[in-house]
């Protein structure tokens, strides 16, 4: 995510207030029938009392029919019903009243649901991702986190100001195979080409300027916002097609935070009112301590605002710390299990204040999406930010050319950053009467050593310094097989190491030299970087079978087939983060604070 929720655009200040929640809607239940009416009357008349009141027996406050009087004594006069009656009359009534309950529940998620004038959405848009053979597309959508000042955002931190900006904003690639997925978190105050977008009163800029990414939510001044805005720009930039595009406010998030009972979040440092509110111009009482802790409502969303007081006081690090709370809501939503009994309450929650495209303008539409990401394992949802780089002449960001395009030629591939094929496509099987071609037999690996106790503390990035996909992914199950802490952290810059390479910090070449031991023949490096790097070779790739005796060199083109991404530079791949990483790690940039 990019951007901190209650600011303007480029690097204003965070917006004072901000340190309640009440009033906040976190969701609502279908309402019990309500009492009174003629037959309240006739028994009120009768002397047989009603539902409210001491409408049972007298003062006591016992309910009519409850123990001990002439009723319990005709009542025990009777014969028995069949109980089985009894019982599958009940049963019927309890599938009755659910099936009312989840009727109303439906027919509440779709009235809270407003979708955006499809008519904004440009028509010159890229194509459509291609399904194979199995049909297995692709889907891209766009998350916006709106800091709208309607409604009681401003309560929650919205500042005075009114309109709204894409403070925070995520284009999420979930690929074809619906077992991958990455987001991608664009600065907010990066330097766009903002296109042609329509405005409320029906008209269409002009298009064409250069101006901060969020000024194209901003588009048109409204407190909804300019979503369509925001996706043409993000189509125009990416050259990728938008399927969906969702944008929260404050008051959906800080519902949806309290609808998972939490969010788990760690900080380096205690952070105080004057953190999050500099205007304050005094340290201020305590807001989030230190270390792990689990925050919901308004301490959510201070942790997810949160630009000062830690690193260096950017945006860079503040998405960090987006990425990281985007992987732990995830990862409990995952724990929990991806169904509708999960689903409703959050939803319930999250579209009190959602706004969404036409085509996921329905509960069901929504419900299916969410229940298509049940297969996603939490080490491959990954999070990453758009190459960038600051601005000499000012405080905004560039975005760095060729890695962008790199990055997004990556997605339109739908390729992970580590390389791997995730289009969903499985090999060929061989034509009737032929046998799959002889493989030469590949190298034995041997056993991963039993990991001691301390391997767990040692946290090691793989890298892929080949053309052979998925590699750095074989190289980190098998750093994790020895209990290290191992991730997949994408191509190396350069694609022909032919021996694998394990370069260490200060203080890191003991452990450097376990981790050789699981890679025979790996070279050690010393350098000055902090933590440890594996990466894998062409005697890797022999060892574990993938294309033994590879040269590295990239496969010949096939006529009417689109080339290979180039590989991701380390620049961006080096922070690239799991959903189920530690939540401790990598959450700010830069020093001071």
């Amino acid at each position: 995510m990019s951007g901190q929720w209650g600011e303007g655009p480029a690097r204003g200040e965070d917006a004072s207030g901000a340190l309640t929640t009440e009033g906040t809607e976190s969701g609502g239940t279908v309402p019990s029938p309500r009492s009174g009416g003629r037959a309240e009357a006739r028994r009120a008349a009768q002397g047989k009392g009603g539902r409210g009141g001491d409408g049972g027996r007298g003062g006591d406050g016992r309910a009519e029919g409850g123990a001990g009087g002439r009723a319990a004594a005709r009542k025990s006069a009777k014969p028995k019903k069949n109980v089985k009656k009894i019982v599958a009359w009940t049963t019927a009534g309890v599938l009755v009243v659910i099936a009312g309950v989840g009727g109303a529940i439906y027919f509440k998620l779709n009235a809270n649901i407003k979708s955006f004038d499809g008519d904004a959405i440009a028509t010159d848009r890229p194509p459509e991702s291609k399904a194979d053979a199995d049909g297995n597309k692709p889907v891209n959508v766009l998350l916006i986190g709106s800091d709208s000042r309607g409604k009681n955002n401003a309560d929650l931190g919205g500042g005075e100001d009114g309109g709204a900006r894409s403070d925070t904003t995520i284009l999420l690639h979930v690929y074809a195979d619906h077992k991958h997925a990455v987001g991608i978190s664009i600065p907010r105050n990066a330097m766009v080409q903002i296109p042609s977008c329509k405005l409320p009163n029906g008209k269409w800029t002009k298009g064409g300027n250069t101006d901060l990414f969020n000024a194209a939510f901003s588009t048109g001044g409204s407190d909804d916002g300019n979503p369509a805005c925001a996706q043409n720009t993000v189509e125009k930039l990416t050259g990728i097609r938008v399927d969906h595009t969702l944008v929260v406010d404050f008051n959906g998030f800080a519902s949806m935070t309290k609808a998972v009972n939490g969010v788990d979040v760690c900080l380096p440092q205690p952070i105080y009112e004057g953190d999050i509110n500099p205007n304050l111009h005094k340290k201020g009482a305590l807001v989030l301590p230190q270390g792990k802790q689990t925050v919901d409502g308004q301490k959510a969303l201070d942790y997810v605002r949160l630009r000062h007081g830690i690193g260096d006081g950017s945006d860079i690090g503040r998405m960090k710390r987006q990425q990281a709370f985007l992987g732990s809501l995830a990862s409990k939503i995952k724990k929990e299990g991806m169904n509708p009994t999960t689903l409703l309450p959050l939803a319930d929650a999250a579209t009190k204040s959602l706004t969404v495209d036409p085509g996921l303008d329905s509960a069901d539409k929504l419900l299916s999406f969410g229940l298509s990401l049940k297969n996603i394992d939490m080490s491959n949802l990954k999070f990453v930010t758009a190459p960038w780089r600051f601005r000499t002449q000012d405080s905004n960001i560039d975005l760095i050319q060729p890695d962008a395009n790199k990055l997004w030629d990556t997605l339109k591939a739908d390729q992970t950053i580590d390389g791997q094929n995730a289009t969903g496509q499985q090999p060929d099987a061989p034509a009737s009467g032929t046998s799959p071609a002889p493989q030469p037999p590949a190298a034995t690996t041997p056993p991963a050593p039993a990991g001691d106790a301390g391997n767990a503390a040692v946290k090691v990035a793989v890298y892929n310094g080949t053309l052979v996909n998925g590699l750095a992914g074989k190289g980190t199950e098998q750093l994790k097989a020895a209990k290290f802490t191992a991730s997949t952290a994408g191509q190396a810059a350069n694609t022909k190491y032919k021996t694998t390479t394990i370069e260490y910090g200060s203080g890191q070449k003991a452990n450097a030299e376990k981790i050789a031991a699981l890679f025979p023949g790996a070279e050690l490096e010393s350098g000055t970087a902090r933590g440890i790097s594996v990466i894998v070779g062409q005697d890797f790739a022999a060892a574990v079978g993938l294309a033994p005796g590879s040269t590295g060199a990239a496969p010949a083109a096939t006529p009417g087939v689109p080339a290979p991404p180039q590989p991701l530079p380390t620049t961006v791949t080096n922070d690239a983060r799991s959903a189920d990483d530690d939540i401790c790690a990598n959450t700010t940039y830069g020093s001071g604070g």
